[in-house]
């Protein structure tokens, strides 16, 4: 797993990772599933799922509707809230969560190219959320009221920098701005954010966005959040 024996012994105090006890010898213990949630890298299968042809996700990360996405996000925020070294700072990673989520539903409505809904699934060990959608992506969606962006870059900037909105008053359309100023305010999160050809990087604590050709180019969008 990579992890010292100290950083065990703190995961099993705190809940974070929970071994059981053998009274035999006092050794700690942990189930085979256990360790191969931990190993699984979600980020890659979220990847995978945005680009290969179109088939449903694992039920388990598939969120169909937002309401389907609301019930697993109250459960998320649920298992945070039991962890100590989360406990301060819990309601601020599912309200980033909650954004990006929403911001899937909110601008793919009724247009989704083949499957609707998103991927949405974490990691509680390894301190990282992400989600996926095989939606529109950022370029598509707001050349929608901005039809002079030239590429999937200049959409990334945009979206995390302006308020764009089709709708009046000019209320919606904040949602990742919102993301951006939480991060930037707090020397607690980081995020990747990918849609298209481009990817953006804010690191914990920074107000800088680095923002560069993607390797990939990714249908919809994919965030993946570090905690």
């Amino acid at each position: 797993m990579g992890v010292s024996k100290d950083t065990l012994r703190r995961w099993d105090k705190s809940g974070k990772l929970k071994a059981v006890r053998q009274q035999e010898d006092g050794y700690r213990y942990y189930p085979k599933e256990t360790i191969e949630l931990y190993l699984m890298d979600i980020s890659a299968i979220a990847k995978k799922w945005v680009t290969d042809p179109p088939v449903l996700p694992e039920a388990e990360y598939y969120c169909s509707d937002s309401l389907v996405f609301k019930t697993r996000l109250s459960r998320l925020e649920n298992e945070l809230s039991k962890i100590d070294e989360v406990k301060n700072i819990f309601p601020l990673v599912t309200a980033i969560v909650g954004e990006i989520g929403n911001n899937s539903y909110d601008h793919n409505l009724g247009n989704w190219p083949d499957i609707r809904g998103i991927f949405f699934a974490y990691d509680l060990n390894k301190q990282q959320i992400v989600l996926a959608d095989r939606g529109q992506g950022l370029l598509k969606t707001l050349r929608k009221v901005r039809p002079g962006l030239r590429d999937d870059k200049e959409a990334l900037e945009v979206a995390f920098t302006e308020v764009i909105s089709s709708r009046m008053p000019e209320a919606r359309g904040n949602g990742l701005k919102f993301v951006r100023q939480v991060i930037s305010d707090n020397n607690l999160f980081s995020i990747e954010y990918y849609s298209g050809d481009a990817k953006l990087i804010i690191k914990q604590g920074s107000e800088k966005l680095n923002i560069e050709n993607s390797d990939v180019n990714y249908p919809g969008c994919i965030s993946i959040i570090k905690y």
